[in-house]
């Protein structure tokens, strides 16, 4: 089986403009998030792929590589179908395409061979990391995008509001929140970019509800630790905080000690 990379990312967020280029401990957000990729093991190839020469310019004086695609595509899943069908036209169809969001940057290794193993077992057409909540501030925030799912791990619901409901909960209600690291089997990948979008997906604005509407499941893989896209400029601050401490930021970065 082989696995690709694909780490889609863009200048125009409409919630935190440029924002693949923040700097976090002075480096660029998106390249905390290609460092981390390419030190997981089992990837065969791990590439940027965005609609702003910025960002392929940053990526590759780096040594990494970026592909270019259009500047038009509603969702990051649409943008790594542009960027698979240029790069990997070969793919066979149980081979597995790892999307990871440009501003996922507390993905680890780990998680990303978490991600492999489970699609390598399930062979479930579409996999999700999904990270522990554990305020109920981030369970509420808009930004924070939520699921639940059943006891085998198959995804029943993402929102953007707070669930499970707390609201008659005895004690402290397990919640997760969607990440960015998606996997696809190629397979169901271009049968994706074949969907219509869909009425909830649409409300929601969460592109994985567009696979639940239509009928294909998605494996949910949970890991006990927070993560953190960056969706505001006040995440900077708490990205920065949880880089410092993260032992894998230091494989790629020389951090002084405070």
């Amino acid at each position: 089986m082989k696995t690709v990379c694909i780490i889609p990312a863009r200048m125009a967020s409409s919630r935190f403009p440029n924002k693949p280029l923040a700097p976090m401990l002075g480096m660029a957000l998106v390249l905390h998030v290609w460092h981390r990729c390419r030190l997981a093991s089992g990837l065969d190839h791990v590439v940027v792929a965005t609609c702003d020469e910025a960002i392929a310019d940053a990526v590759r004086a780096q040594g990494g590589e970026a592909v270019m695609t259009a500047d038009t595509h509603p969702g990051c899943v649409d943008r790594t179908v542009e960027a698979v069908t240029k790069l990997y036209p070969d793919l066979a169809d149980d081979d597995l395409v790892l999307m990871v969001q440009g501003d996922e940057v507390m993905v680890t290794p780990q998680m990303i061979e978490s991600m492999v193993e489970v699609y390598s077992r399930t062979k479930a057409p579409v996999v999700n990391l999904a990270s522990v909540i554990t305020s109920a501030a981030d369970q509420d925030d808009p930004n924070c995008v939520k699921v639940c799912a059943a006891p085998d791990g198959r995804a029943l619901f993402f929102s953007r509001a707070p669930i499970p409901s707390r609201w008659r909960a005895q004690g402290p209600v397990p919640a997760y929140q969607q990440t960015g690291v998606i996997g696809f089997s190629h397979a169901f990948l271009q049968t994706f970019g074949t969907l219509e979008r869909t009425p909830l997906e649409m409300i929601e604005q969460i592109d994985m509800l567009r696979t639940l509407e239509h009928g294909y499941p998605i494996q949910i893989v949970t890991v006990g630790v927070e993560t953190v896209g960056v969706d505001t400029p006040a995440d900077l601050k708490r990205g920065e905080d949880m880089l410092r401490a993260d032992p894998v930021t230091r494989l790629y970065m020389d951090l002084q000690d405070e």
